[in-house]
C-alpha cells in the first residue's frame, strides 16, 4: 500500500509549502500530493483554496492577482517549479483544482519534463485537456462518492488510478475494484488500523495528513 503525503504533510507542517514537502520526505512517503492553482500572471502555485486569507480576514483571489502580490501576503507560498526541484525524485501527485487554467501547468511540465509525476483532478474537463497535451503522464480520477462515475471517467482517460473519499468506501467495494485492476486510493485517512484492513482488500494507497503514523 502506498503512503501519500497530503499537501505535503499538512498535519506536521503548513500545507502545500516546501517545509511540508520536506517533512513528508523525512517520513519516507511513497508519493507526495499537492494542490495546483494559477495566478493572474500564469505562475503555477501550490494552494488549496481559490483565495489567500489575509491576516485581517480578507480574501485575496489567486486568479486575479499576480504571484508577487500573493507572495507579499503569504511569504511561504510555493511554486510548482520549486516543488519539483525539492522533491528528490519522490513520486508526485499533482491535484489540479477545478476551473484552473491548464495551459500554464502543461507548459511547466513540458519544460521541466519531471519523472514520477501523476496528475489528478475532480474535473473531468481539466483531466481531458491535460491528457490531450500530456498523454504519457498518469492521470488520477478524483471522485468523492461514486465508484461508478469514477471508473467511467477512468476509462475515458485510459487510466486505472482512482481516488475516493474514505467515507464512501467499504471492504467489498475496495475488493471489487481491485479485482478489476483499478489502483484505488482514499483521502484523507489518518487511521493506520483502518488502512491496514483496507490494504488486505486491495487498497492501493492512503492520502494522509500524518505520514509519520504510517512510516515503514
Amino acid at each position: 500500500m502506498k503512503i501519500i503525503g497530503h499537501r505535503g504533510a499538512r498535519g506536521l507542517a503548513p500545507e502545500n509549502t516546501i517545509a511540508s514537502l520536506k517533512k513528508a520526505l523525512e517520513h519516507n512517503v511513497d508519493e507526495v500530493e499537492c494542490d495546483l492553482r494559477v495566478t493572474k500572471d500564469d505562475v503555477v502555485i501550490l494552494h488549496h483554496d481559490p483565495y489567500i486569507t489575509h491576516p485581517n480576514g480578507g480574501r485575496i483571489n489567486i486568479s486575479t492577482n499576480t504571484f508577487a502580490n500573493l507572495r507579499h501576503h503569504k511569504p511561504n507560498l510555493a511554486t510548482l517549479s520549486q516543488w519539483l526541484a525539492n522533491s528528490n525524485s519522490t513520486a508526485l501527485y499533482l491535484e489540479v483544482k477545478p476551473k484552473v487554467k491548464t495551459a500554464p501547468i502543461i507548459a511547466e511540465l513540458k519544460k521541466t519534463k519531471p519523472a514520477n509525476v501523476s496528475i489528478g483532478s475532480k474535473s473531468q474537463k481539466t483531466l481531458l485537456e491535460i491528457h490531450q497535451a500530456l498523454p504519457d503522464i498518469e492521470k488520477i480520477v478524483i471522485h468523492p462518492w461514486s465508484g461508478i462515475i469514477a471508473t467511467h471517467r477512468a476509462r475515458q482517460l485510459n487510466t486505472k488510478r482512482v481516488s475516493m473519499n474514505k467515507i464512501c468506501l467499504w471492504h467489498g467495494y475496495i475488493k471489487a475494484v481491485s479485482r478489476h485492476g483499478y489502483k484505488l486510493s482514499t483521502y484523507t485517512l489518518n487511521d493506520p488500523k483502518k488502512a491496514k484492513k483496507w490494504e488486505k482488500a486491495g487498497l492501493y494507497g492512503v492520502v494522509t495528513d500524518y505520514p509519520d503514523l504510517f512510516e515503514k
